[in-house]
């Protein structure tokens, strides 16, 4: 309380000119001591602090790249995943679309390899199976019936 009105009067001291130095030699004596000390910090704290930071800058990369966000990638070619499905842990077949075919490839974790290229493509349905919030109150919904 005593900080503030000491700063108020400085302040104001400033905005009415030399008229009153005497008020700020003596808010400077006053508030000298206070600024000139420093908080204590705790070692510990700081460095849990900057850990617990580190962790979520890892975490939310590591879901960026498991999400496989569209708009983050940055390569609007015509190659797109139409379809992925795991087959393994560390395993998938995934259906491409290159520009207007369709191939069929197996992902391990040293090779992959073309299975087949679709004669026909196949037709997928508009609505966003895969997104999030659908998948998210169909879960919902479900839960809430049982």
């Amino acid at each position: 309380m005593k900080g503030k009105i000491a700063q108020a009067l400085l302040a104001l001291s400033l905005l009415f000119g030399g008229g009153a130095s005497w008020a700020q030699t003596e808010v400077a004596e006053k508030t000298a001591p206070q600024l000139g000390r420093a908080p204590e910090l705790n070692i510990a704290t700081t460095l849990a602090s900057l850990l617990l930071v580190l962790v979520i800058i890892v975490f939310l990369a590591w879901l960026l790249k498991r999400m496989r966000v569209a708009g983050i990638s940055g390569n609007d070619s015509g190659l797109k995943v139409v379809k992925q499905l795991a087959v393994g842990q560390r395993e998938r077949v995934v259906l491409l679309q290159v520009g207007e075919e369709q191939m069929l490839v197996g992902i391990t974790q040293h090779n992959i390899s073309l299975l087949s290229k679709l004669d026909k493509p196949l037709t997928m349905d508009e609505s966003p199976s895969g997104d999030f919030a659908s998948q998210l109150s169909k879960l919902m919904k479900n839960n809430v019936k049982k």
